[in-house]
């Protein structure tokens, strides 16, 4: 599977011809005065699994239920100060808002999941977004506030016109918060030009924290904000260059490393006796679009030191934390995924007002447990292989209604074949945009 992905990657970067993406200091000046504008996404899906895969000896149950939410809803703005100043925001109301809710906790204990003790947030209003930025030459500028860190394709690029399945790529989403958003100061800026057109951003913001690293979401649970300060004892470092030289290509790589991770505690004390936990993710990714294709791949791997003792160590918090004590924790995770769609309304130019229809294909891997530590054992269940077969329809520039049906083998890396567990089936209907409201 790995060489597959090389030999599309490479497939994609040897056929582009078109357009390619605005580096950041163009994007950042599109706009006179100010411009306001947002994306939301609606998401019903028709199930044939039940609530728990560790439960018993198969798998996921076979019963049928169906489920419908709006994930996410973002509003967005930004205001030139003066031509070289200008401020940014974005307010992501998930999962319907705040109120009081019983939260469904899904483990390894029950069939249909078990009630936490406690009643928390029905969803979340969190400010993804809020930064100023100084403009200074096309190379190099500077943006300090709360940052989108731009690691793998989808938290670089998480608006829903950016991916043709109905919800979100899952395995970065699994693994990674998303979107992953963090406070702290940014350099960007682009050089050079055609063949040797780049883009880069690198960061120092606030790192993440063992207490939330777990056994089904690795490290995105360790994103802070419980509390109402973030703790920056171990900051966190971030780059992505991205290459822009053929027109319609777009070539990324990105790394996050936060050394000393377990100084973000919530508690100083917890990892005391383990002074090198270390955090590194890198990811390689690539999009290419011109007017009869849109492929994207992408993979992503990264490594936890010491998850012997964090797992330990977590275990020792009470079960009224935010935090899930469930380990092993993965020494190495690994998601790799494609996508390809046709445009079919270009393939009939002479057909008057044809639909902007988008046939496409989807395939991802990913497992949380890729390696352990030895003496750890790796549940398979974590382990993902996923099909999704589907089509977008594009009524609007920046409004889209997708659909598609989507089939996980479990317990294996295998791109077809057989498992020991029941197969998770669903089919999925989703509506979404990206639009500026206005902007002057």
């Amino acid at each position: 599977m790995r060489k597959l992905i090389v030999l599309l990657v490479s497939a994609i970067a040897f056929c582009a011809t078109t357009q390619a993406a605005e580096p950041p200091a163009a994007q950042d000046s599109a706009f006179h005065k100010f411009r306001i504008g947002g994306y939301g996404e609606m998401l019903a899906t028709f199930k044939d699994y039940g609530l728990n895969r560790y439960y018993g000896g198969n798998g996921n149950t076979k019963k049928n239920h169906n489920e419908i939410s709006i994930p996410r809803f973002v509003l967005a703005g930004d205001y030139k100060i003066s031509d070289k100043w200008i401020l940014g925001a974005e307010i992501e109301f998930e999962a319907g808002g705040t109120g009081m809710a019983y939260e469904m906790e899904v483990g390894q204990g029950s069939e249909n999941g078990e009630y936490e003790q406690e009643a928390e947030k029905g969803g979340e209003v969190a400010i993804e977004q809020f930064h100023i930025t100084r403009l200074i030459v096309p190379e190099f500028n500077v943006r300090a506030g709360h940052l989108i860190i731009p690691v793998g394709l989808i938290n670089t690029h998480h608006e829903p016109v950016n991916f043709f399945t109905a919800a979100r790529p899952e395995g970065a989403t699994v693994l990674l918060p998303s979107t992953w958003h963090e406070t702290g100061i940014e350099f960007f800026g682009a050089f050079g030009k055609g063949y040797a057109s780049f883009d880069y951003e690198a960061m120092i913001t606030a790192g993440l924290n063992p207490n939330g690293f777990n056994i089904y979401n690795w490290v995105q649970g360790g994103k802070q904000g419980f509390l109402e300060t973030d703790n920056f004892s171990a900051p966190a470092y971030t780059v992505r260059l991205n290459w822009t030289g053929v027109p319609g290509l777009r070539l990324g790589a990105s790394m996050f490393y936060n050394p000393n991770a377990g100084k973000n505690a919530d508690k100083l004390v917890t990892y005391k006796d383990l002074d090198d936990i270390n955090i590194f993710i890198y990811s390689f990714d690539a999009q290419y679009v011109d007017r009869y294709v849109t492929a994207r791949a992408n993979f992503l791997s990264g490594s936890v030191t010491e998850t012997v003792g964090i797992a330990s160590k977590n275990r020792t918090y009470s079960s009224k934390s935010p935090y899930s004590r469930v380990g092993p924790i993965g020494k190495r995770v690994l998601d790799y995924s494609v996508e390809l769609g046709l445009n079919v309304k270009s393939f009939f130019p002479g057909v008057r007002n044809f639909p902007a229809l988008y046939p496409f294909v989807h395939y991802n891997y990913y497992n949380p447990l890729e390696k352990v530590e030895s003496g750890m054992v790796a549940d398979k269940r974590t382990q993902v292989s996923l099909w999704s077969a589907g089509i977008n329809w594009k009524p609007l520039p920046g409004l889209v209604v997708k659909a598609d049906y989507t089939t996980r083998q479990i317990g294996t890396s295998k791109i077809f074949g057989t498992s020991d567990y029941n197969s998770e089936n669903e089919f999925r209907l989703g509506l979404a945009y990206t639009l500026w409201f206005s902007n002057k």
